[in-house]
């Protein structure tokens, strides 16, 4: 056999000892173990303890029968312990009718006796690389969904602000059918909530939703993240990949920080999205795709509006319906509510005592302005619980005196300050802040003038409670 693939397991179940013996020996270069049964129970049992690439199974057990009725039975059996099972019906008598009947009933394909040698390996070569392939494919679906899928666990959208019930009517009404939807607002005020929400009321609720942080993507592995790769594309292309566009099929794509994809890669992603079509790195097979797409950025309208930073065809396509979440200093009525929602939350997590919220605190919270929205209410509500001490939260729990409101003036001369402060937490936390208020809160732009990853930037943010 050379250097042919090998395949992990054969199970081979016939009644002839003579079949059985033949068939091993023809199939043992092929799989790295070959069973052979006279009973398929015991095949049963063996299936139980490691399921096999591929099982050839006689349609007849019983002598003189030619209806392959048995062979159906344990076909049945079969499929029902492993419905991926990838089974080769063997039948002396292979009339047409059986092989058909074979094949409806979830049979891959069939050989009959007497067979020929290259016949019968051709065929059973061709049904484990199915069972591979399909293996392979539904190991990249979970990868790439687990992958993507948003942060924040279950957290509901809560508020009863008029602002908040205006989103939620916009939910309702969108989230049944398959329009597109742009979800617009500053970094914190729950875009990712709104997708989960869209998703979960959709008549795609039990397909997956995959999500893409266009912000956190590199240039240069951006088509094979999106549109898949396959083996040898790249240097580091090792095996083919499905791209998450791919992987959502069925289900819905969430592009996340849109406004941040580079303009020549705008057409690439207008392309696969107009033409429901992905051709992966290297490969030459267009690949059909059916999602529906939901998008979100913190750009402002008048940016996304500009031909020169977002190509309008490519905004037209995803803004079918738009969605605009409101900061957090425009509903105030509800930043207790949340508060409230979050000491609960934290309080059960780590397992602390519920603590009173004294008014006056409540109204020093319910005044600030929050740059940092939902997000930053419920660190500083984390922190809080872990810290408190007492029965009832002092403004010292929440860091208070270190969050500055977003309409406070901005300390004076705070490079010449920083000059004279040489302690690196505090220089630290001043730069942050400052990057962050210079960009009016875009984790993107600030991340990239301090020379951070996003993801850097916000393991900063929480640290210095900002």
């Amino acid at each position: 056999m050379g250097t042919t693939r090998r395949f992990g397991r054969c199970i081979i179940i016939d009644d002839d000892p003579d079949i059985l013996l033949s068939a091993r020996l023809l199939l043992r270069d092929l799989f790295t173990h070959v069973d052979a049964f006279e009973d398929p129970t015991g095949a049963l049992k063996a299936m139980d303890e490691e399921l096999p690439d591929v099982i050839l199974l006689d349609a007849n057990f019983g002598r003189g029968a030619t209806n392959a009725a048995e062979g159906f039975h344990w076909l049945a059996e079969i499929l029902r312990r492993d419905p991926h099972a990838v089974v080769v019906m063997i039948t002396a008598h292979a009339g047409i009718n059986v092989a058909v009947d074979a094949m409806k009933r979830g049979a891959t394909d069939f050989v009959s006796k007497p067979w020929s040698n290259e016949r019968l390996l051709a065929t059973v070569r061709t049904a484990a690389a199915l069972r591979t392939s399909r293996a392979e494919a539904t190991t990249e679906r979970k990868r790439a969904a687990a992958i993507a899928a948003p942060a924040g666990g279950e957290t509901p959208l809560l508020g009863r602000s008029p602002a908040m019930a205006r989103v939620e009517s916009l939910i309702e009404r969108a989230a049944p059918t398959e329009a597109n939807v742009l979800i617009l607002g500053e970094n914190g005020t729950g875009k990712e909530l709104v997708a989960r929400a869209l998703h979960a009321r959709s008549r795609r609720t039990d397909q997956a939703l995959v999500s893409v942080d266009l912000g956190a993507v590199t240039e240069s592995l951006f088509e094979s993240e999106l549109f898949g790769h396959v083996k040898g594309a790249f240097t580091d292309a090792r095996e083919d990949r499905i791209g998450r566009l791919q992987a959502a099929h069925g289900g819905t794509l969430f592009l996340d920080e849109i406004g941040n994809l580079p303009l020549h890669l705008q057409p690439k992603l207008l392309t696969a999205l107009e033409q429901r079509q992905v051709v992966p790195v290297g490969g030459n097979k267009p690949v059909n795709i059916d999602v529906r797409v939901i998008a979100a950025t913190n750009c402002p309208p008048e940016q996304l509006g500009d031909e020169s930073r977002f190509r309008q065809d490519l905004l037209f396509r995803l803004n079918t319906v738009e969605i605009e979440l409101p900061p957090l200093r425009e509903r105030r009525e509800d930043i207790l509510v949340l508060t409230e929602h979050y000491l609960g939350l934290y309080a059960r997590k780590y397992g602390k005592p519920e603590r009173i919220l004294p008014p006056d605190l409540a109204a020093q919270l319910a005044g600030y302005d929050w740059p940092g929205n939902v997000r930053a209410l419920r660190h500083a509500a984390e922190r809080a619980v872990i810290l408190a001490d007492g029965d009832a939260f002092t403004p010292a729990d929440f860091s208070l005196g270190r969050v500055v409101p977003a309409r406070a003036p901005a300390p004076a001369a705070p490079v010449e300050t920083a000059r004279d402060d040489l302690n690196l937490e505090r220089a630290e936390k001043q730069m942050v802040e400052q990057a962050l208020k210079k960009h009016s809160y875009n984790i993107s732009l600030a991340a990239a003038e301090l020379g951070l990853t996003r993801a850097s930037l916000y393991r900063r943010m929480e640290k210095h409670g900002l």
